[in-house]
């Protein structure tokens, strides 16, 4: 009788185990583990399930043991690298775990002076990209080649390709979850384009029935709030404009500015950033001529149309400095600040947009003389992510890092990025932070290089 009942009670002890039957593979593990997936997950699920006889799941066994010992160790094992991340994400989801396994395969921290090129992302028709966008939380893509656009998820694995009404597509905005807002300089207006269901959504125009001026305006940047979405529309007699359009209604609520002529202080923005802390918008145009660069920097109050703050160059700034104007402008969201690089120098500047004025450009001098730039920087491209600043130089990319806080000289490292052989690949056209990854375009080359930094790099500063 003793034996009976010592035997009934450890059959009905609670125990911490449990076993798994997965595509006919035994795995056994304890309840702990499958718990740790989350409480909405199937793992958890099945960890309460009750009775002692192996689960069985009809899934493949050799993904599972991976996502166990993720489960386990909080990493993946080196068998990980036998299955794509795409095998990997969708067995992840099946269970209930796919932020696990996002949170693992996502790359480290981007750290300008470690990173390398990991993959090229090449679209499968028309693989000279025109434009692209990434999405600065995940670094999900949005590619424009010729007059289709491609979208790529947070693991850069292919989703949809959507084939529009343009002949090419020269800006694109990630401007929703699933819409692209696209423009082009061949053909008017700013379009929408939902590439999840692959469908046109709409069409915007810059028309005005009192001038006759205005007509086939081309969308030439995009910009994008929580509410609205900012283009510049440019028309061949000279004419531009930004518009700010509503994001629920899709319809024009205003006209932020308006500008004529063929001057360089009222060429049409190349570029424009949206300010979230400030409530401001910054546009910057570039021209080049026979008389080398010049362009302008123009900050708006969007709810009134209002000028807060502007520059035009050559003609301001340090008189040593005239006649050297910016190639390109960029700025830092983040941290309040502009980037400028001249365009017969090379020198990088920096002003912060709390304390704008006249002259509110630091020069940042490169102190080490084997690193300092020699040479024009014609084909020079700025981009400000992360607290970093990534420069273009024709081919050759580099990166300034922050080394602490403040404004001014001496605050900034510079470093190469890439190597002889990167910069040989072809001229810089366009660099674009998102997620952990850099992004960078080459002109006449397939594709765009992703870059990204290593979890094992022992990278020192220079």
């Amino acid at each position: 009788m003793e034996n009976e009942i010592s035997n009934s009670t450890a059959n009905t002890l609670p125990s911490d185990r449990i076993k798994l039957n997965v595509g006919g593979k035994l795995f056994e593990t304890t309840i702990s583990t499958l718990q740790s997936g989350g409480p909405d997950s199937l793992l958890s699920t099945l960890s309460t399930r009750p009775g002692h006889d192996p689960i069985f799941i009809d899934r493949d066994p050799e993904i599972f043991s991976v996502l166990l010992s993720l489960l386990r160790s909080n990493r993946l094992p080196s068998t990980a690298r036998r299955f794509s991340k795409q095998e990997l994400a969708d067995e992840a989801l099946y269970y209930g775990i796919d932020s696990h396994i996002r949170d693992a395969i996502s790359p480290p921290p981007l750290s300008g002076i470690d990173a390398s090129i990991v993959s090229t992302i090449c679209p499968a028709s028309d693989g000279l990209v025109s434009s692209f966008t990434a999405a600065t939380d995940d670094g999900s893509v949005c590619t424009a080649h010729g007059g289709q656009i491609s979208f790529y998820d947070h693991n850069l694995t292919h989703l949809s390709t959507v084939r529009t009404h343009l002949e090419d597509i020269t800006s694109i905005r990630h401007v929703w979850p699933d819409v692209a807002a696209v423009g082009s300089e061949s053909a008017a207006g700013i379009h929408f384009y939902n590439f999840s269901t692959a469908r046109y959504i709409e069409s915007i125009h810059w028309t005005d029935s009192t001038d006759p001026r205005i007509y086939k305006a081309r969308v030439s940047s995009i910009a994008d709030s929580s509410s609205q979405i900012f283009a510049s529309f440019d028309c061949p007699h000279r004419e531009n404009c930004i518009l700010s359009i509503d994001k629920s209604t899709l319809q024009i609520s205003s006209e932020i500015t308006r500008q004529s002529g063929g001057a360089s202080k009222n060429t049409v923005p190349g570029k424009l950033t949206w300010l979230p802390e400030t409530g401001a918008l910054i546009g910057s145009a570039v021209t080049c001529g026979a008389f080398g660069y010049s362009g302008y920097i123009r900050m708006w109050d969007p709810r009134n149309g209002e000028v807060i703050w502007e520059t035009s160059e050559p003609g301001s700034g340090r008189s040593s400095r005239f006649g050297d104007s910016f190639a390109d402008v960029d700025v830092d969201v983040g941290g309040l600040t502009m980037f400028k690089v001249c365009s017969k120098s090379g020198d990088l500047a920096v002003a912060d947009l709390r304390k704008l004025g006249d002259d509110p450009w630091v020069y940042i001098n490169e102190k080490n003389p084997s690193m300092r730039f020699i040479g024009g920087a014609r084909n020079s491209v700025l981009h400000c992510y992360k607290s970093q600043v990534f420069v273009g130089r024709d081919g050759s990319l580099e990166v300034w890092s922050k080394e602490n806080n403040g404004v001014g000289e001496g605050l900034y490292r510079r470093n190469f990025v890439d190597k002889v052989e990167d910069s040989n690949r072809g001229v810089i056209r366009k660099i674009e932070g998102g997620g952990d990854r850099l992004f960078v375009s080459r002109e006449n080359v397939e594709g765009i290089e992703v870059w990204e930094s290593s979890y094992f790099s022992g990278a020192i500063l220079v």
